[in-house]
């Protein structure tokens, strides 16, 4: 990463792979490459391993259009939008970005545990040196602020989480629960106390509750809609832009709760509508074989199952169960 182009990690943390969300990672951000285990010492499963929610949730192809709901989730705080668009120029290098982002998800769920800490110490290293200005008021904040960090996780948390569930992804109440606790390792990694971040759904639907009077739709947030509903390619490129990107980008924005909706002044579609696209989508993202979709981001899946065995490829079928919940 250079450092006059700082590019933290995901989403709207500082400087997104697109101005919002799950943002991209650097290859300086990004996990680097796994340390040599000693001889005879056990792999190393990571942070979240392959008993988790986490390691079988994110490897659903469902997630590519869950983490671009993220980000027009992300953009509508205006103070954590803000900080992406006077930190960085986001639509230089858009694809790469978006390919770094999702590599910095996969290694963090994927590699291994050193490689993960580190990636979370740059992006802090990276955070505590980027701060953004309020043009109403003059006031000068860091995008390491406490705030901005955990409505960067929540949008992120919340996207794959109903994404996931209302494509078809079959997670009980119980599972969904320790998914979101789980992912308090992630908050911890970009500077956030594991305490204060939600630990279940119901904790996650207040804290969203909460933080709804703060949100708006600015400037800066259907900047990032034009820019995800139709991002600069080469030339040659543009054909599968056309047929694939928009078929992602439109249900991402579909996917966003009602009130989001109606911040950037559209009507939300019914809640029935949404889901039934996306399950088509999921349906179609999930008939492309495993073996080809792991490839990106850059083999962190592969390496994974090569590192622990063919025994922790990520499946629904692998999910870690979890008592039954009282009705």
């Amino acid at each position: 990463m250079r450092e006059e182009d700082p590019d933290p990690g995901t989403a709207l943390r500082a400087d997104p792979p697109v101005p919002g969300a799950s943002a991209a990672a650097d290859p300086g951000t990004a996990p680097g490459p796994d340390p040599v285990p000693a001889p005879d010492s056990p792999p190393d499963p990571g942070l979240f391993g392959p008993d988790s929610v986490t390691w079988q949730l994110h490897g659903d192809p469902i997630m590519w259009v869950a983490g671009v709901r993220a980000l027009y989730l992300q953009a509508l705080h205006p103070r954590a939008v803000r900080g992406v668009a006077q930190n960085s120029d986001f639509r230089r290098d858009a694809w790469g970005r978006l390919l770094r982002t999702a590599s910095f998800v996969g290694g963090i769920t994927y590699g291994t545990t050193p490689a993960a800490e580190q990636a979370g110490a740059r992006i802090r290293g990276i955070h505590r040196r980027l701060s953004a200005v309020d043009p109403g008021t003059g006031e000068r904040y860091g995008v390491d602020d406490p705030d901005l960090l955990l409505w960067v996780h929540c949008a992120e948390i919340d996207s794959y989480l109903g994404v996931a569930r209302r494509s078809g992804f079959p997670l009980t109440g119980a599972q969904a629960d320790a998914y979101v606790d789980e992912q308090r390792e992630a908050a911890r990694l970009v500077g956030l106390d594991p305490a204060t971040v939600p630990a279940d759904t119901a904790q996650l639907a207040r804290y969203f509750i909460s933080v709804r009077p703060e949100l708006a739709a600015t400037p800066e947030a259907f900047d990032v809609v034009r820019f995800l509903k139709a991002p600069p390619v080469p030339a040659l490129l543009l054909p599968a832009r056309l047929a694939l990107w928009r078929i992602v980008a439109t249900t991402a924005f579909a996917a966003l709760p009602p009130y989001a909706h109606a911040l950037y002044g559209r009507t939300a579609p019914s809640p029935a509508a949404a889901d039934r696209r996306l399950r088509a989508v999921g349906r179609v993202l999930r008939a492309i074989p495993a073996t080809v979709r792991w490839q990106l981001p850059p083999g962190h899946i592969l390496k994974a199952v090569a590192r622990l065995g063919p025994g922790t490829r990520p499946s629904v079928r692998r999910l870690p169960p979890y008592e039954p919940e009282v009705p």
